[in-house]
């Protein structure tokens, strides 16, 4: 049900010209489960995983989200246990018109899993990678321009987890299964289109 109002919402958008879908951008973000055993049952939720980040471990779900790139609206949502990859989900959050894809460096080696199509993926270099260009060199200086450019273009993606967090208040999952979370925050965010 919470897809098929996501599909209602895209097609009205669409009809009034304000998804171009031209452009893709995709993105994941943790949300965090409760892993107290204090409950009825007495165990974890067996449908989430856990996940290291940042060298530490988070308990719960992720939320995949396509974006576009140019409106900044919210065409696919896809939710899984924390512990799958984002490059397993990535194909799935295209909408198969796009020319171009922008995506964080969690998507690192993406390109080498594409299908034949003519999709271009932009995807942003790692930090420290980043951190070893030198500006002096003309060279660095051209790669770091790029990834400021591309920086700005995948922040419109981040747009929806704000407000889902913010000011929606889902920083941590509401239901028992990664299902009914999905349900909730794509809900959640077709309802973010009209606010």
């Amino acid at each position: 049900m919470a897809v098929q109002i996501l599909v209602v919402v895209n097609e009205v958008l669409s009809e009034k010209g304000l998804m171009l879908k031209r452009g893709s951008t995709g993105v994941a973000t943790l949300i965090a489960a409760p892993s107290s055993t204090k409950n009825g049952s007495g165990t974890r939720d067996p449908e989430m995983q856990s996940t290291q980040k940042s060298r530490k471990w988070y308990f719960g779900m992720k939320a995949h989200v396509g974006v576009d790139t140019e409106s900044g609206l919210i065409h696919t949502v896809i939710g899984t246990a924390a512990n799958v990859h984002d490059i397993n989900v990535a194909h799935a959050l295209l909408h198969g018109e796009q020319r171009n894809v922008y995506a964080d460096a969690g998507y690192q080696g993406i390109e080498k899993r594409e299908q034949a199509g003519s999709t271009r993926w932009h995807v942003g270099m790692r930090p420290s990678k980043r951190r070893k260009l030198n500006l002096n060199d003309p060279v660095d200086a051209i790669y770091d321009k790029i990834e400021r450019l591309e920086a700005v273009i995948r922040a419109k993606v981040e747009h929806p987890f704000r407000i889902l967090n913010r000011q929606f208040g889902y920083v941590k999952t509401r239901d028992r299964g990664w299902r009914k979370n999905t349900a909730q925050i794509t809900t959640l965010l077709g309802l973010k289109k009209y606010r």
